[in-house]
This record gives structure tokens, sequence and C-alpha cells, in this order.
């Protein structure tokens, strides 16, 4: 069947703000901190969303910040006073693109549909300035156990709650939402005129399907809609939780994935590798970033994180899990130069994109959005890479 695996790869870009950026500076935004009904039933039952979990935060050894303390107060991000002061603040130090994290699951019960929608319907899209903020999905479709998200309520229940693997219906329903309710409108980022629409897990997808076959038809159904809504295309793009060097197994998986279901780009939800020193982490990263950028003949888009801490969610977890040493501004400045200099570098042949993880992962020490440590220090960073004022 016919695929668009090159089409959508050129360097220009929809208009998507009033005023045509140099980079597209792009924080995931994940949009947990809401009542949503789903939630409310089996996650966090309280009606703050997972504020209920990071509120619970508590330090695993000396010096561990824990919980960690939003600078503005424990917001909801369903509410659009709220988003608005996040994009006005966004937009002032320079990020100019959120990257919503997005969710269809089966769950007990037989519902199968959206989680944690409100965030991006409710707040991001009804705040005033939206239009002036560039966004588009994340197909988060990954496993959720029931303690993954609310060790306190399912303390060692490892069993499935919200299943991702979707099958023809359900997907057929996916595709409708996404382009009606959002593909449309005109900050909903296109490269080359296609949509973009990233996905967590390439492989859940292929599962959700009775065989290969289905699951390319599935995608090919999703390209044909998108060109039946008026677009030339689908920017398909993968968007792993974090990298590392592949092994030929793996490297013979993506390159699997990326010709069955026509992958145009990758970005890694997280930097790649780990390491409690936030230095050699960020090293790390660019090494494997580097490697990455040579195995699979599609751009791969420079991913900066801001930390690493999810023991919130994790009571075995301690100091062997957490980014502990050199986790300041100053070092988070550093990557993302290293990653301002790759985009440099690849404009012949990909948009200017630099991904941030993450613009508000407080339960995974990961966030841009100031706290009662740092302040504004992370966002500062992001206005001096871009402005040209970081100084090593």
């Amino acid at each position: 069947m016919k695929r668009l695996l090159v089409g959508c790869l050129l360097i220009a870009l929809s208009a998507c703000t009033s005023r045509k950026a140099d980079y597209y500076v792009c924080a995931y935004v994940w949009p947990s901190c809401h009542d949503d009904s789903l939630a409310h039933q089996w996650l966090w039952p309280d009606g703050e969303g997972e504020w209920e979990v990071i509120r619970k935060g508590s330090p695993r050894f000396e010096g561990h910040y824990q919980p960690r303390r939003p600078l503005w107060g424990y917001e909801r991000d369903d509410d659009p006073e709220v988003v608005e002061k996040w994009i006005r603040t966004a937009l002032k130090y320079g990020v100019n693109t959120f990257i919503y994290d997005w969710y269809w699951f089966k769950a007990p019960g037989g519902y199968s549909g959206p989680f944690l929608e409100g965030a991006l319907d409710n707040g991001f899209l009804k705040a005033p300035s939206n239009r002036k903020m560039n966004f588009y999905l994340m197909y988060a479709n990954h496993d959720v156990k029931y303690s993954y998200w609310n060790c306190h309520r399912w303390e060692g229940a490892d069993s499935l709650l919200f299943n991702p693997r979707i099958g023809m219906e359900d997907w057929k329903k996916v595709v409708h939402r996404v382009i009606t309710h959002y593909f449309h409108l005109p900050n909903y980022v296109k490269i080359d005129g296609c949509p973009v629409f990233a996905m967590f897990n390439a492989d859940n997808f292929r599962q959700g399907f009775s065989s290969e076959e289905e699951a390319e038809e599935a995608m090919d159904y999703f390209r044909a809609e998108v060109r039946k809504a008026g677009f030339p295309g689908l920017h398909l793009q993968l968007t792993p939780g974090g990298g590392s060097d592949p092994s030929e197994r793996a490297r013979s998986k993506m390159n699997g994935n990326i010709r069955l279901l026509g992958i145009n780009s990758i970005a890694f939800y997280n930097m790649g590798g780990f390491n409690c020193d936030y230095l050699i982490h960020a090293e790390m990263a660019a090494r494997i970033r580097d490697r990455v950028d040579t195995l699979y003949g599609i751009p791969l888009f420079p991913t900066v994180s801001v930390g690493w801490d999810d023991t919130p969610r994790f009571p075995t977890k301690g100091a062997a899990d957490v980014t502990r040493f050199h986790q300041t501004p100053q070092a988070f400045a550093a990557g993302l130069k290293a990653a301002k200099d790759y985009a440099d570098g690849h404009r012949a042949t990909q948009p200017p994109f630099i991904m941030i993880n993450a613009w508000n992962e407080w339960v995974e020490g990961s966030y841009l959005l100031p706290d009662r440590l740092h302040g504004y220090g992370y966002l500062e960073a992001v206005r001096d890479v871009l402005q040209g004022k970081y100084d090593q």
C-alpha cells in the first residue's frame, strides 16, 4: 500500500502562531491534575487528580527534595485561567509549543474511550490566548497497572487497570476524534501541511490488532481520513519513553515499525539513558542521540529532560533512582544548548524542533514550571539559551 514516508518531512511548517518562530520549543504536558471522571473512579478520589499523590511525596535520603512544591500552588490543569498563565509565561521565556499527552483506554466495566482530555479541552483550548501557542497530541498508549498512578490506593496491585491495545472499531473513533476536534485548529502543529500525531508505543499499537496487516490497514485508514479532511497527509512521530543505544534486535524492530506504520520522525519523551549525576546523564543522552541519528533514515528531534524523580509513585525507589547531583538550571542550560546546536546542524533536512521533558511532570521531577526551590530558573535557562546569552 502506498505510504507517505517521505512526503511530510520537508522543512516547511504551517504557520501555527501569529509570528513564525526560529525554533519550535516543545514542552510535554502531563494532564493529570484535574478531576477526570475515570481517574476519580479508579485512581484519585480526592478530586484534585494526581496532586493527591504528588503531595504525599516523601524524602528517601538526606537532602531529597520531596514533596515537590509548586511556586503557584496546586493549580488545576483544566482551569483556563491557570492555563492562560501557563501560555503567557511559556511564550515569555521561549516555549512556544505544548505537546499534550492524550489517552484512549479500555478500562474495567467495559469502558473504552478518552482519558484526561479535560486539561486540553477545558484548560488549554478555552484559555483566551491559546491560539498564540502551538500544540499537538502525543498518543500515550502505554499500559497502566493499578498501582502505577496511585500506589497508596493500590499498593502491590500489579495487574492491568487501563489497556491501550484497541482494535479497529475503537481506532476509527480515535481517528475521527483527533481529526475533527484538533487537526483543523490553526495552532495545531503541521509539518509541510501534515498534522503531527505522536505515538508513545508502536508495539502496543500493533498488538491491538489481529495481525500486522490489520495494524498496517489501520494506519492507512488514518492517513486516508486525514487526506479526506483536506490535509496532504499525516506526519506520524514515534515518541518512545527514553532513548538508549539500541541493540541489533532493537534496531530491527524499529526499522520494522517504521516500514509497517510509516513513521516519519522520532522524538524521545525523556532524554536518553540515566545517571544520578545530571551532567553525566546529559552527556550520555547526547551520545545516544548522535548514535540514533545515523540509524533509521528519518528525522530525530532532540530531547532534553529537566531531571528524574518518580519516587512519589514507587515506595521502594530511593537514591539510586533519582537525579540528585548537579540538577540545576545551569546544567539544564548546557544540555539545552547541545540540543539547540543539534537542531541548527540539521536545518537542511528537518524542522528546528527542540523537545523538553517537561512542562509539568511534577510526579517525575521534570518540569519547567516555577517551584519553591529554583523559582523561574529553568524557564530563564530556556530564554538565555534561545537568546544566545548562555555562557558555559
